[in-house]
């Protein structure tokens, strides 16, 4: 195969950024493709050049095979490297890359094809003699065929898109009654993030885990496997935690696992990187879930263990030559843990956010994979993961401390996140045991357990007052004014916007001497010393104890971060009175910026309360839109198809009047 000399990345975000950094270091000139969404976004300025290829929607741009081959050949690069998501599993681009003389860096259109459908790829590995899961992959794809087929199993059952991934198309049916709704919301995401609304219905095990294996494979028809990664705490089927190896493991089901994933690849002749996943039960039987045929988001834990770099063998294989080691020479050292840092609201039921970047300070010490940078707009248009943050230690604990200091020096404002989440996952006594399983987020994690406490709440207002009072009265800290304001109170009106649950707190602050303060909030009272203050942190004292806290004040909005979570603020105090939005209004608003798929209600309607009125689809997923009143839907302002913005009006109930 001919040498490659100028390699264009076909995606976005962190993977765009780690492919590129790889093939800058290996010697190969690099393309960025983008679309107009992302024209400021980090991928596009480490490439050696960066090509606009269409509009922000995927279809439009990242999507767009013809696009991304007019770039190719406009720039001319030899290969093409898909990332994962996007056209990494696209039997079609893969096969018209072959057809454009460029070679596509990942595996042949034949085993794309395969593996991509889960109702062939479970047939196929059976014949491989791979376990697999008791299921239905039949072509009838009717209703009636599918619930017969579910009744035969015995509830629970998943429903899957035979060509999803990522959690999209997936549903877990707990009895027949709601099956008819789950079919038709499976087929419907299916059909809009890939283009197919096949179905295949497996046989529920419950709390398994979820661990893979990572085979390579090359063109002289040599496969290995390098280790395990367990995935098992997900959050609606999207993998949130990452290790390797898997504190569930033994040697002897590590070379089980391996070798049926060795199986696996052999028989649909492999080339490149792909991943085997299995769900493993109690009793550690272990059956096949399915194959990607691409670089896995968690990719970097194994790389870190097994201390290699999976996208430099991808390009070397995709160059025609040999894996570097053979199964024996294969050594797994130490402990690894990543977790994925997504722009999203734990509190308001993990809804994708967006907005503007306003400060983004990685952590050091641990590996960070990210495509974001200070000042860059997240997007309604794509998934909400922003970086990967990954810890290796020579065991499992190191790794878990590591990581948890890394979140805890880890600094992003301007867009709500799940860093906090995240760190309460790994504080957790279940995960530090290594006990965690499919099931650990509904065990272990409460509805309310990601709103920030009463306690939190109180002193992050006492600090909005104090960073408010510091910006009206600049060079307060250098002694200039303090004198002047000492023992006056300050009075100020804070309004912070937690998750929808908007609160107002009156706050007192008491100048009590040079740098020092005196403040009250909801009965509570903080005294502090103020150390020193810049343009984005504060130090200050309590008790003698020193603390930080990072802010940056926008368009009047304070974002304040702790060691306990951001917050969001706003100064009321001299502001007009102005009634609030009550949460039991008859509006209908968008929950975030995106595109209405489906209206379930007109005019005249009578609608319950929480009642599904309108689907939105945002960030490659649906989110129902219900009402927060029962009574007469009036009038409907937005259609299928309408692009929304958030907190647009789209419907409006005329709410019943309570009985007397």
């Amino acid at each position: 195969m001919p040498s490659l000399n100028k390699i264009l990345v076909a995606n976005r975000g962190e993977i765009a950024v780690r492919v590129i950094r790889t093939a800058k270091a290996m010697g190969y000139k690099t393309v960025a493709v983008y679309s107009a969404a992302d024209h400021d976004a980090l991928h596009t300025t480490l490439a050696d050049e960066a090509v606009m290829i269409g509009a922000p929607e995927v279809s439009a741009s990242y999507l767009n095979q013809e696009s991304v081959l007019a770039a190719a050949k406009t720039t001319g690069a030899d290969a093409i490297h898909p990332g994962y998501g996007f056209l990494s599993e696209n039997t079609d681009f893969s096969a018209a890359c072959a057809r454009s003389g460029i070679t596509f860096i990942g595996p042949d259109a034949k085993a794309i094809e395969l593996m991509g459908n889960k109702r062939q790829a479970k047939i196929a590995m059976l014949r491989a003699g791979v376990p697999c899961i008791p299921g239905y992959e039949g072509a009838d794809q009717s209703d009636e065929t599918l619930q017969s087929e579910a009744r035969r199993m015995g509830f629970p059952v998943m429903v899957k898109a035979t060509a999803g991934g990522g959690g999209r198309g997936m549903r877990q049916v707990d009895d027949e009654a709601s099956l008819l709704e789950n079919l038709k919301s499976a087929r419907s995401e299916a059909s809009n993030a890939f283009g197919s609304g096949e179905l295949i219905l497996e046989k529920a095990i419950v709390e398994p885990r979820h661990i893979e294996i990572q085979v390579f494979a090359d063109r002289q028809g040599h496969c290995i496997y390098l280790g395990e990664r367990d995935c098992s705490i997900q959050r609606r089927f999207q993998k949130v935690v990452e290790e390797s190896p898997s504190p569930f493991m033994t040697e002897s089901l590590r070379q089980q696992m391996g070798e049926a994933a060795v199986r696996a690849a052999l028989s649909c002749d492999y080339v490149g990187a792909g991943t085997v996943e299995f769900l493993v039960d109690r009793d550690r039987n272990f059956y096949f879930l399915e194959m990607n045929t691409r670089l896995q988001v968690e990719h970097p834990v194994t790389e870190l263990v097994a201390g290699v770099d999976l996208v430099a063998w991808q390009i070397m294989v995709a160059e025609g030559q040999p894996l570097p080691l053979d199964q024996e020479q294969v050594s797994l050292n130490g402990h690894a843990i990543e977790v994925r840092l997504y722009a999203e609201d734990p509190a308001d039921n993990f809804l994708p956010q967006t907005g503007r970047i306003l400060d983004w300070q990685p952590p050091g010490q641990v590996r960070v994979d990210h495509g974001i940078q200070t000042g860059q707009t997240v997007s309604p248009f794509y998934d909400p993961m922003l970086a990967k943050v990954i810890a290796h230690g020579s065991n499992r604990e190191t790794a878990r401390r590591k990581l948890i200091c890394a979140l805890e020096d880890m600094k992003l404002l301007g867009v709500k996140h799940n860093q906090h989440f995240l760190n309460q996952i790994l504080k957790e006594p279940a995960f530090a045991e290594g006990q965690a399983t499919t099931a650990f987020l509904d065990q272990h994690f409460t509805d309310n357990a990601f709103y920030p406490s009463e306690d939190v709440l109180l002193e992050s207002s006492a600090l909005a007052a104090l960073l408010f009072f510091h910006l009206e009265n600049p060079g307060h800290d250098k002694g200039k004014v303090w004198g002047a304001t000492r023992f006056t109170p300050w009075s100020y009106q804070l309004h912070c916007d937690t998750s929808g649950n908007e609160q107002d707190f009156p706050v007192s602050l008491t100048v009590t001497g040079k740098n020092h303060y005196k403040i009250q909030s909801g009965g509570q009272e903080y005294v502090l010393d103020l150390l020193s203050i810049d343009e984005q942190c504060m130090k200050y004292s309590v008790d003698d104890l020193t603390h930080y806290c990072h802010f940056v004040l926008s368009d009047s909005q304070l974002h304040l971060s702790t060691l306990q979570g951001n917050t969001l603020w706003q100064n009321q105090t001299h502001a007009p009175a102005q009634s609030s939005e009550q949460s039991g209004d008859g509006r209908v608003l968008a929950s975030m910026d995106g595109v209405i798929i489906d209206v379930l209600a007109k005019p005249g309607d009578w609608v319950e309360v929480g009642q599904t009125v309108m689907v939105l689809e945002a960030m490659k997923m649906e989110h129902a839109l219900k009402a927060r009143v029962s009574g007469t839907v009036g009038t409907v302002s937005s259609a299928a198809g309408d692009q929304v913005k958030t907190r647009q009006c789209l419907l409006e109930i005329e709410a019943a009047e309570a009985d007397s």
